[in-house]
Formats: C-alpha cells, structure tokens, sequence
C-alpha cells in the first residue's frame, strides 16, 4: 500500500501565508515589465516639473523672507561657532549651514528682520535656498516610487506625486531657507525605505532585507533630527511594525523563539537604536561646533557656559554697575530707549487727551546723548556709590542723562495704543516726591535666572513697571506723528509674556578701569550626555511654552480644507506678497477621497457582516493593508495636533498633506478598477481589472484642475507678480487675509 501523500505544508510555505498578513503589502497587483520604462519616463518628467515649480523665480525676493530671520541666522551662528539656542534638533540646520560654508559665507549677516536686502549685504541666498529646492524635488520622485513600488499604475504615481509638486504650500515652503523640505522628505524616505523593506520579507536577514532595514533607521533619524514632530513618523512605521512581528509569532510560521527574538532584535536595533545613535551624533557635532559663547548662553546653566570660550560679544559684554550711563536697545526693533525735550501734544488725532509729558520714543540710528540714562537702585545704598552690581530681577530706576529727568509709567493711555500706558520723563523734584513708586521697574530675565549679574549685549530681560505690572515694549508697525519726529512709539503693554517685549543694555558709556578689560575666561569641560541632556529639558520647556496668540496660527481643524494661511513677505511699493496656502482643489480633492475610503470600508464591513462578499480578496487587501497603512500613517501625523497646546500653523500639516496625497492617488486607481467579486460582475467584466480609458481621462482632468489652481495662486507664491486690489480679492479664499485687498 502507497505511503499517504502528507498534506503539511512546510514551513517555508506557511511563513509565506503569515507574512502575507504584515503591511504595508505588495499585493498581487503587478507591473508588467514593458511598462517599466514608461514609470522611468514619467518620474523623471515629475521631478523637473518639480525641479522647476521649485526653482522658479528663486532669486526673489533678494530679501528675507518670514522663517529666513531664524534659520539664516542659525547658520551664520554656526558658521562664526557661537553658541544659540532652538528648539529644534540640528540636523537641518547644520545642513543649511554646511551649504552656506561650501559656498563662502562667513556667517557676518545675521538675518536679523524680514526685508533685509541680500544683495546689499553680499549674502549668498540662492544656494542656501536651492538646498530646501532639491529636497523638495527630490521628495516628488519619492512619492512616485512609493506608489510604483506599491504596483500602482504609472497615471496613479503621476497624480499622487503631481499633487506636491504643484502644491503652493509645499512650493513656498521648499524655496526658501526653512526646515521643512528636510522634514518631509526624511518622512518620504521613511515610508519608501519600510516598503522596499517588506518586499524582501520572504528573503529574511539577507544583505537586501538588512540594506533595507537599516535605510528605513537612517531615514527615521534624518525626521527626528530635524524636528521633534518626527516621533509621529516612528509611530507610523512602528504600527507596521508590530503587526508584522505579531504575525511572526504566530506558530503556524514554523519559527522558534530564538528566531523569532533575531527578528526582534534586527528590528529593534537597526529601527530604534541606530536612529538614536544617529541622532545623539547630530547633537555631539553640534556642540563640537559651537564652542564660542553667544546669544544662547543665557538659556543654559552656568556649568554650561563655563564650557564655552569667548566670542566677539563676549569680548564686548562688560558687567553692569548701579550709576552707570548706560543705553538700552529693543530686542526685535534694535532701536535704542529714547527721550528728548519735545512733549507730548494735548490732544492727539482721534481726540484723545494725553498728559502733556516729555517724549519717550525709541530712536533707530548711531546712539546719541539723547539716548543715554542712568540705572540707578530703587534705594541707595550706604556708603560708597561704587562696585554694586546690577542683578537680574532687581528694582531700580533711570535718569534720563541729557533732561536730568526719571523715567516712568502711568496710567494714561500712550498715543498709539490707547489700551497701553503712557511712557514719560518727569524731573528729579516729582520722582523723588510724591511719583517715587511711578519710577520704579524691575529686570524680569527672560532666562528665569534671577541671580544673574547683568551684561551689556548678553542679558536679555523685560522691563516691568512694578507698580502697575506692565512690559515697556516698542513696536515699529506704525510710527508717531512729525511732532515726535516719526520716532518709534514706547508704551507699557499688559501682556507682559510677550516676546517683543525683549530689551538688552547695549552698552556703558565712558566705561574705564578695570571693567573695561577684556579677560579671558578659562574654558571647562562637561560630559557630552550631561550636555545634551541639558539642553533636552530646555528644549521641551520652551517649546511647551509657545502658547501666545499669533495673527497667522490657526487650529488643525482648518487645515484639510486650507481655511488660512501665514503672511510670509510683503513689498508695500510694489504691491507683492508671498503667502502660504495650499492648493485648494488638491487639498480638497485630498479630504473628498478620504471621505471615500472610509466609506467603502464601512460598506465592505456592513455587507460582510451579512456574508454578502462584494470585494475581492485583491482589492481588500490593497484597501486594509496598503491604502489603510497610509492612513494609519496619515492619522498619525494629523491627529496629535489637535492635543497640542503650543502654537499651530498650517506648515504643521505638510507630513500629513503628503501622505494624504499618497492615499488620494491610490484611491483614485480603487475607483476605476473593478473590485467586484465574479458573483457581482457581468460575462464581459474580469475582477480586479482597471478601467484604463475612463481612469486616464479622469487623471488628465483632475491633473488640468489642480495645475489651474496652482497657477491661480501662484501670484502670491512666488511673490513676483504685482496684482490689482481685485485680483487680491479674487485669492482670498474663506478666512484668508491678504495684503492690499482695499
């Protein structure tokens, strides 16, 4: 009698059915080889569709524009080795530095204000923008391979990837010298790197499934290096991660915990730790870098700064005594505290009475006399005048040099701001008499140190009124009148939290002895964790702490349909402005197909609850597996917002509005492939078959929409390109503000 055949499936075989379950999945859609060098051509058209969206008008405006002032001046930061602080990793911005080294720049620019002209000032923007210009192309040619590699059709990687490249968000946003073209292009890599991955599942701990692997931890480093926001992308990933090592627990598969372990491990090593490791290596050669003190010196602890060696502001920065004649300088304006003879009129021009007092204004230009004052102490002390240093958080009071005056704040409207107070200078006889406490303003350290000594250039502080808990603050929006001489408006503002409310002591006039001479501090060591871990803290405080109104934040429920926007640059003569917004018919076609999706999802769950298969197994598992794991991933980076408290703004959303672009294109190709069981097809219709006519003239039409509507707006993008009052009007969509629309 015949041996009876075994009907055990081997191991081999029953990894394969286990590993099918894992996602994302390559399904069995497939891409027939003599179209493999149509997706070559097609890509390669995307990204110089991509390439030149992006490089377009690069060179303007030759001036800074929004996020410029920080990033550019990061790098000019680096490049000089002077320490600053950010609540940011470094890995992007010690990219944009590295570019700013290659090609010459020495760092002396600081991007101080959105306006400064590059060309005057000899700075070599248009590489350190062409940086976020290749990333952003670069991105487009991800995104395509993402969909290729998922077996979609060549007109489904042309629609997702079309989407970001002619998107005026994701365009404004990777021309110029910011972080986020570094940010989402990480995230791309991501995805694209765990796709390759699970495609050699079947090849286990082969050099490709290792190269693979390791990509995918690369890239996942490259996010969260450059912005903390980047854990969502871990998050992402780690969901398909757990799924596939669930699966491999299964004993079905055939391997022993051993095996199974060896698959944790390379996972958890190569996804988790090589990432870390990474990411601490930014850090170290961060610090490695910035080895000067500078402007970030006052964040850290004193330890900290005792590992930093003297830079050019260190150099300049002398320790403040009380009777010094010293000027004061406004942080964001850099104009100095000013006072002169003229007073303040009678009446101003809406009718308002003021208290006819001697001006205090804020004077940009060389200092002069008039903007000289004496600190002095709240109480004097006993004894000799000289050697009492001024402390952060102490109370004390300025003598305006030149007019023999004390300075104060009262309760009387200022002339610009009728709900702020009114600065003014009375003589020696009302300040020692019966206004005393109305002279009295206390150093609120912006670092919280309140036991530091006070420095010239390097203490930044608020100046509150003690009396009535008010922030001296200028502001340089809109100037007073000829009789103030079109100087800068100084008044006592309640929110005294307010970041523009930020002044330092610029310098001590006729300062000798031997405060004048400079000393070199000798520099100390401090562990590298101990560093980091430092700053960690700090950088999580602070960004916890970004809670202010901003006229341009907006909530994350605004950002699908692309309610606003963010005002990034204006030129008033010529009537130009950049402003960044979305593609409005690509966003909403975005939010349309993930209202589609769900929905097909729901209907396939109804209707298999009553045993009615109407999908195929095929189109299920592209839908569960491969469109699902992106909307995982788009959830993920979507989501969270909405828990945090800090500021929020629509660049918040471009992870998310790229993944969604992902998930629209394959939605699209679900639409127009029959996914209908045989049971529910006609004798002419074949399941899973893609309905190749009718789904290219939908793309070519939704591709004419989306291309129409990035024109349209354009204009604004670019910012090259004057437009009349009602072409302004014509682009401000729902709760959009533009400039000039009266």
């Amino acid at each position: 009698m015949a041996p009876k055949k075994s009907t055990k499936k081997s191991e081999v075989t029953i990894l394969d059915d286990v590993l099918e379950k894992s996602i994302p999945k390559r399904d069995s859609y497939t891409i027939p080889s003599e179209m493999k060098s149509w997706y070559k051509i097609a890509n390669i058209v995307m990204t110089s569709l991509a390439f030149f969206t992006r490089f377009y008008y690069i060179w303007y405006p030759n001036e800074v524009v929004f996020d410029e002032v920080h990033f550019g001046k990061f790098a000019s930061y680096y490049l000089e080795r002077t320490y600053f602080f950010d609540l940011h990793p470094p890995f992007a911005k010690l990219l944009i530095a590295f570019v700013g080294w290659l090609v010459g720049f020495d760092g002396k620019f600081k991007f101080e204000n959105i306006g400064d002209s590059y060309i005057e000032n000899s700075i070599p923007y248009i590489p350190l923008r062409a940086l976020s210009a290749i990333l952003g192309t670069f991105t487009v040619t991800l995104m395509f391979e993402i969909l290729k590699e998922c077996n979609y059709s060549v007109w489904t990687c042309i629609l997702g990837s079309a989407i970001v490249a002619f998107d005026n968000a994701h365009v404004a946003e990777t021309r110029l010298i910011l972080l986020d073209a570094t940010l989402v292009i990480s995230i791309a890599a991501s995805l694209y790197c765990y796709i390759k991955f699970t495609k050699t599942r079947k090849q286990p701990f082969s050099f490709e499934w290792y190269k693979w692997l390791a990509l995918t931890g690369i890239s996942l480093s490259c996010v969260i290096s450059t912005k903390y926001v980047g854990v969502l992308t871990f998050f992402s990933v780690g969901v398909a991660v757990a799924v596939d090592l669930w699966n491999l627990l299964d004993y079905r598969t055939g391997l022993t915990i051993r095996q199974f372990f060896r698959h944790f491990y390379a996972r958890f090593f190569l996804l988790i730790v090589l990432p870390f490791i990474i990411y601490l290596g930014w850090f170290y050669v961060h610090f490695a870098i910035l080895i000067k003190s500078g402007p970030g010196d006052a964040f850290m602890s004193s330890e900290f700064q005792e590992t930093l060696g003297d830079s050019m502001l260190a150099r300049e920065s002398k320790e403040v005594n009380y009777y010094d004649i010293i000027t004061i300088k406004h942080k964001n304006t850099d104009c100095y505290l000013h006072s002169h003879i003229h007073r303040y009129p009678l009446r101003y021009e809406d009718g308002r009475i003021s208290s006819q007092g001697q001006q205090v204004t804020c004077y940009n230009g060389e200092p002069t006399f008039s903007d000289q004052w004496e600190i002095l102490p709240a109480n004097p002390f006993p004894g000799s005048k000289l050697g009492h240093r001024v402390e952060q958080g102490d109370t004390f009071r300025l003598r305006h040099v030149e007019t023999n005056g004390y300075l104060l704040t009262h309760d009387v409207a200022s002339p610009l701001y009728p709900t702020n107070e009114e600065f003014t200078v009375v003589s020696i006889e009302e300040g020692d008499g019966p206004r005393f406490n109305d002279t009295l303003f206390r150093f609120d350290p912006v670092d919280g140190k309140k036991e530091a000594t006070m420095k010239t250039k390097g203490s930044v502080f608020k100046v509150i009124h003690v009396p009535t808990v008010v922030a001296m603050w200028t502001h340089n929006d809109v100037f007073l009148p000829d009789w103030a001489l079109g100087q800068q408006e100084v008044n006592g503002q309640k929110n005294v939290q307010d970041n523009s409310n930020n002044w330092f002591i610029d310098t001590i006039v006729g300062l000798t002895g031997p405060r004048a001479i400079f000393v070199p501090k000798p520099v100390k060591k401090l562990p590298f964790l101990k560093k980091w871990w430092e700053l960690q803290g700090l950088m999580f405080e602070h960004n916890n702490k970004l809670s202010s109104e901003h006229p341009y934040a907006s909530q994350p429920d605004a950002w699908p349909i692309c309610k606003s926007g963010v005002s990034f640059w204006t030129k008033a003569d010529l009537k130009q402005q950049i402003y960044f917004i979305g593609n409005i018919p690509a966003w909403w076609y975005e939010c349309l197909t993930l209202v589609i999706f769900l929905a097909i999802l729901a209907v396939d769950q109804i209707t298999r609850q009553r045993n009615v298969l109407v999908l195929t197994e095929l189109s299920r598992a592209r839908l569960y597996r491969n469109i699902g794991w992106l909307f995982v991933a788009y959830l993920f980076h979507y989501l969270p917002f909405f828990l945090m408290g800090r500021q929020k703004f629509l660049h918040h959303y471009l992870p998310a509005h790229m993944i969604a672009a992902l998930l629209a294109a394959a939605v699209s190709e679900v639409l127009f492939t029959n996914n209908r069981t045989v049971a529910f097809c006609s004798k002419d219709e074949k399941p899973n078959q893609l309905n190749t006519y009718a789904y290219i003239s939908f793309v070519v039409l939704l591709l004419a929409v989306i291309v129409s509507g990035f024109i349209f707006f354009a204009p604004i993008t670019y910012g090259n390109v004057s437009l009349t009052t009602s072409e302004v009007l014509k682009r401000q969509w729902m709760n959009v503000k533009l400039q000039f629309g009266k």
